[in-house]
């Protein structure tokens, strides 16, 4: 299939997904509701549907484009089918941040713990974009992005141990759960420049991406500039991923899935595959907070146990095969 029109098709399925995220909820409405909602901005159902759940939807597409595109990118990088951002520590440092600020009391000023995550997320890329250009070998890079993981969640199980505000505590959980719930159109704007940046340096890699299939040989020997493209993949899904924990918390499997579920439409190519992950990425966010919202339970389930619901049942299947493959 072409790209194209490959993309076209996810463009088309991620709109219908959209509607169905605006349009249902657990307030339903009736026909003339709607109508009102269509037609007169100051009704309750037009605030409902245009003030709070349009802008939910706006940001969980974002984030979920975010983390498929880096999932990608990564999985093209370390030639890994397991591989997505979590693998290279960021979104565990970009939440140790989250979980700092809001430890510290910050939660009080607007945007405040959504800048401590991206600047988490910017420290942990910076550490391992000068590992990805000081070493090749994706090996490195995987066991530095681990190692990464491990400090960042101890640190925030720290912050955790040594918080005295019950309240605190309880905020820095939900926090870090995943959510896009009281999300609004300034929060989707904040989100979308870093996004922006970071899609544009994956984009710029994908060259490097696609000559790495090849071989870390082949690939040396190329006239493209090998590390350079290297250090853009890293960077770039850095603050993918970073921007996307920013906006909406800790989103597990989404950049682990996205790729594997266009993979096949784009013939394993790393560079055609960056615009169909995004794009699938995005609709699996906005189907996953549908799913949240729609679930019939007390209170409403967290975005970020719902894709781990669905997520890592996915991820037993893809290690399974991957299994299947090296043994073989």
């Amino acid at each position: 299939m072409s790209l194209p029109r490959l993309c076209m098709l996810m463009v088309g399925a991620l709109a219908l997904a959209a509607v169905l995220a605006v349009t249902l909820g657990e307030t339903s409405f009736s026909l003339q509701q709607y109508g009102q909602a269509l037609f007169q901005p100051s009704s309750a159902p037009a605030e409902v549907l245009w003030t709070i759940r349009a802008p939910r939807v706006v940001v969980a597409a974002l984030v979920g484009a975010a983390l498929g595109m880096a999932g990608a990118t990564l999985q093209g990088l370390l030639r890994n089918p397991l591989a997505d951002p979590g693998v290279l520590g960021v979104s565990a440092v970009s939440g140790l941040g989250a979980a700092f600020a809001i430890s510290a009391g910050l939660a009080v000023l607007p945007g405040a713990i959504e800048l401590s995550a991206l600047a988490g997320a910017l420290v942990a890329g910076a550490l391992v974009v000068i590992v990805a250009a000081r070493f090749r070998e994706p090996e490195a890079l995987i066991l530095f992005g681990v190692a990464l993981s491990a400090f960042g969640g101890a640190l925030t199980a720290l912050v955790f141990n040594l918080s005295r505000s019950p309240v605190a505590t309880a905020e820095m959980l939900a926090w870090l759960m995943g959510s896009v719930a009281n999300r609004d159109l300034t929060d989707a704007l904040r989100a979308l420049v870093p996004m922006a940046l970071g899609a544009a340096l994956c984009l710029r890699a994908g060259a490097g991406l696609r000559m790495l299939t090849l071989g870390e040989e082949a690939a040396r020997m190329s006239a493209l500039p090998m590390t350079r493209l290297r250090v853009y993949a890293v960077a770039g899904s850095a603050l993918l991923t970073g921007a996307a924990v920013a906006a909406s918390g800790v989103i597990g499997f989404v950049g682990l899935a996205a790729p594997h579920l266009v993979r096949a439409l784009v013939k394993d190519d790393p560079k055609r595959i960056l615009w169909p992950a995004a794009l699938a990425g995005a609709l699996l966010v906005v189907l996953a907070d549908l799913a949240a919202r729609m679930i019939p339970t007390e209170q409403e389930l967290k975005l970020g146990v719902v894709t781990a619901l669905f997520g890592a049942p996915a991820f037993a299947l893809l290690a399974w095969r991957a299994a299947r493959s090296w043994r073989s």
